[in-house]
């Protein structure tokens, strides 16, 4: 047994030699884990992707997001190819002839009709001219059928009398001519351009009592009334319906 030896190192006691199997053990252990656990090895290579995952379920409706700038204006498309040229159309009919406007007339005084009432349409029964039926010799009036611009006229043979006569335009008097008597026969003469409607009447009359109606007419003097369309403001082409008389 190591009781019974001695040696140099006599100071080497059971302790010591514990201590010394403990740190060999402590070594051959760690040995062992060594040899059993081994070094780190080196680092594997990446695997495969896997399968990709089901699509997840629909999230809810966010909230409508802002409208965004108006963005910049995009460039002229090309233009397209030139359509075909259509077919040329049939003629038309050809229209009917326009029908111009007419009216005139030219009448007189008589032996009969001379020295007229006053404040009424003079009633002139000479007729030079009523081939269109556009004055009344019933009525002494002028009706107008076309819509127009017209010309009307009178001359005067002023015998014994003085003269007040006036042109009347449905009631109202447009234009006046006074002539006072003096020996002889005078004359006396007016004339206006009237703008009339359908339907518009004109005459002739003197006015002021008897003393101012001295109109005369005999084989060799006369006092007439004309009116004629200049031309017509509109484009009515079918006159009106003549009045009744």
């Amino acid at each position: 047994g190591w009781g019974g030896v001695r040696g140099e190192d006599d100071h080497f006691g059971p302790s010591c030699l514990f201590i010394m199997i403990l740190k060999f053990g402590l070594t051959e252990t760690q040995r062992q884990d060594v040899c059993t656990q081994g070094y780190p090895g080196i680092p594997g290579n990446p695997g495969h992707n896997g399968i990709p995952g089901r699509d997840g379920r629909d999230g809810s409706k966010g909230p409508k997001g802002n409208t965004g700038d108006l963005g910049p204006q995009g460039n002229p498309g090309v233009q397209g190819e030139r359509g075909l040229k259509g077919d040329r159309g049939d003629k038309g009919n050809v229209g009917a002839p326009a029908v111009l406007p007419r009216s005139a007339f030219s009448v007189g005084l008589t032996i009969a009709t001379k020295f007229p009432p006053p404040n009424h349409p003079i009633k002139f029964d000479k007729v030079l001219y009523n081939s269109l039926n556009d004055y009344n010799a019933v009525t002494g009036k002028f009706t107008c059928k076309y819509p127009g611009v017209y010309y009307f006229t009178y001359h005067i043979t002023v015998y014994s009398r003085n003269v007040r006569v006036a042109l009347v335009k449905n009631g109202i008097k447009m234009l006046h001519t006074v002539d006072r008597y003096q020996s002889g026969e005078d004359q006396a003469s007016g004339a206006a351009i009237l703008e009339l409607q359908g339907g518009d009447e004109v005459w002739l009359q003197a006015h002021q009592g008897e003393t101012f109606n001295g109109l005369f007419a005999d084989d060799d003097d006369d006092t007439t009334f004309t009116g004629f369309l200049l031309f017509s403001t509109s484009d009515l082409l079918e006159p009106l319906p003549s009045p009744a008389t």
